[in-house]
């Protein structure tokens, strides 16, 4: 097995990491100068603990509006994905109604006892019904004019 460095495992994760230390130094470095500007020009004296409740006021402003929003999306989506939304399982019933389609049209005797011994052990979970049954007549015309 071929082991990669962890700088080489976890890159996308080091850059993102890197990018996100860059600009938040940035925010808060260009913060305090428009802070001691805006300070100044009021004639109010220079804060260091006023400015980080100003910036970390700020920051959480910036994350709350961006950040959390598409941390949601990506959390939500993959929430509504594992629990299996209608809009999840699409493309899993299609799926599962070809691999049945398959079954059936190698060998319909077959295939209907593995389907039936797998939907029992899957009790509970559906397939598109109407796409069985479409295949299982047109099995049965095919056997009668053969």
């Amino acid at each position: 097995m071929h082991r990669f460095s962890i700088w080489k495992r976890y890159g996308f994760a080091w850059v993102t990491g890197a990018l996100f230390l860059i600009t938040l130094s940035g925010h808060w470095i260009f913060g305090w100068y428009a802070y001691v500007s805006e300070q100044r020009a009021h004639q109010q004296p220079v804060d260091v603990a006023e400015y980080t409740i100003q910036m970390g006021r700020d920051t959480l402003e910036n994350w709350q509006s961006e950040f959390l929003q598409l941390i949601w999306q990506v959390a939500g989506l993959a929430m509504l994905l594992h629990v299996g939304s209608p809009q999840s399982k699409e493309n899993d019933d299609r799926m599962e109604a070809k691999i049945d389609a398959i079954l059936l049209a190698i060998d319909p005797k077959k295939g209907d006892h593995l389907l039936e011994e797998i939907d029992r052990e899957y009790e509970g979970r559906h397939t598109d019904a109407r796409f069985v049954r479409l295949l299982e007549e047109e099995a049965k015309a095919g056997k009668r004019q053969a």
